[in-house]
């Protein structure tokens, strides 16, 4: 199978190092979504905060503005009925023309899933999710109308007249926890990994594999990373360390505003831990902001030329990672960059990984 390759949108341009000059900008989300678009992105996911615009919508406007790239849309469960979120995503499958997969994330912090009104701990959260994926998939694919009896959620004759588009819409899923693991290996077709070396990624995938055997089930494997890149590695290292600057600068003026901090959940924590072995992993693997952002959110880059980030993504591709996530610290610029020479690079190496395979098979 082809990679494939994703991005992130927003809602206004912001990052470690720049900051927030508004609230929402439609047609910043327009312009955004269509650079990916043009530099041969295969899809783009669509966060989720507790305190940011609704990705329902942002993703619907994307998708107006947009002819072929797909979208992946973030979406935490415990705040819409699981009969009412899975009608409100097969609805925004047809009004994507089938483009859309969701990310279900059962929330790593407690204080962030409070400022919503959830007051249920990490462990409870996730067998909410398990039951939530249940019903959701009942509504999408049930020919006829059925019961549920959890613990969190209980529906009789539940039916749903739309179904998505697409003859199966996909279901990303992500999280390092057992429970995590868990309802990846039952429900998932992507699991998503952040950026962590080369063998934390080889972990995630062996653990997987006895609960996925139990479950007699498959699925694919998506990781996550900032590339920077330059015409020369020394340069690429040089704009590596001005972005670590920058981003010191800015936490220090101005907190958290514009990054989301919290918690760090086993992911995060995860990527801490790597962060202790080495600022530099692997060929060129860069933990230098993890420490910064306190390990939230996927923060690790691979830095070098196009040439060496694109042969540093095909060695995730050998371990049978078949999707990756790329964005950068300029979000709308490296985007359009990124389409240049590394998305290119990344599709030819990872191609002839599958020809040498099929030469050994």
């Amino acid at each position: 199978m082809a990679i494939q390759i994703l991005g992130m949108i927003g809602h206004r341009e912001v990052s470690e190092i720049i900051p927030a000059t508004t609230t929402f900008d439609k047609d910043y989300i327009a312009k955004f979504a269509q650079a990916h678009e043009a530099a041969g992105f295969d899809r783009i996911l669509v966060g989720y905060w507790s305190d940011q615009p609704d990705g329902f919508l942002i993703t619907a406007y994307a998708a107006a503005h947009t002819q072929k790239i797909k979208f992946l849309l973030a979406h935490r469960p415990g705040f819409v009925s699981p009969t009412v979120a899975a009608r409100k995503l097969a609805t925004l499958d047809h009004l994507t023309d089938g483009r859309l997969a969701v990310h279900i994330i059962s929330g790593a912090s407690d204080t962030d899933q409070q400022k919503d009104g959830d007051f249920l701990n990490k462990q409870q959260r996730y067998a909410r999710t398990d039951e939530f994926l249940d019903i959701v998939q009942n509504t999408w694919y049930a020919q006829t109308p059925f019961n549920y009896q959890g613990e969190y959620y209980q529906v009789v004759d539940a039916y749903s007249e739309i179904k998505p588009l697409q003859a199966h819409l996909p279901i990303y899923f992500g999280g390092s926890s057992e429970e995590a693991l868990k309802i990846a290996a039952k429900h998932a077709d992507v699991y998503a990994l952040w950026g962590e070396p080369l063998a934390g990624a080889k972990e995630h995938i062996e653990k997987l594999a006895p609960l996925l055997a139990e479950q007699q089930r498959q699925l694919q494997y998506n990781i996550s990373f900032r590339p920077i890149i330059a015409d020369s590695e020394k340069q690429a290292w040089e704009k590596a360390q001005d972005i670590y600057q920058k981003t010191k600068q800015q936490l220090e003026q101005t907190g958290t505003q514009g990054i989301h901090f919290k918690h760090p959940g086993v992911g995060g924590q995860r990527l801490l831990e790597a962060a202790q072995h080495g600022e530099v992993l692997d060929r060129n693997l860069w933990t230098g902001i993890v420490s910064l952002v306190k390990g939230n959110y996927n923060s690790t880059a691979l830095v070098g030329t196009p040439e060496q980030v694109a042969e540093s993504i095909a060695d995730y591709y050998k371990l049978g990672i078949e999707n990756v996530l790329i964005r950068g610290f300029d979000p709308l610029e490296d985007a359009k960059d990124y389409g240049k020479e590394l998305i290119p690079l990344i599709r030819e190496k990872t191609a002839a990984v599958d020809q040498a395979q099929q030469k050994i098979a």
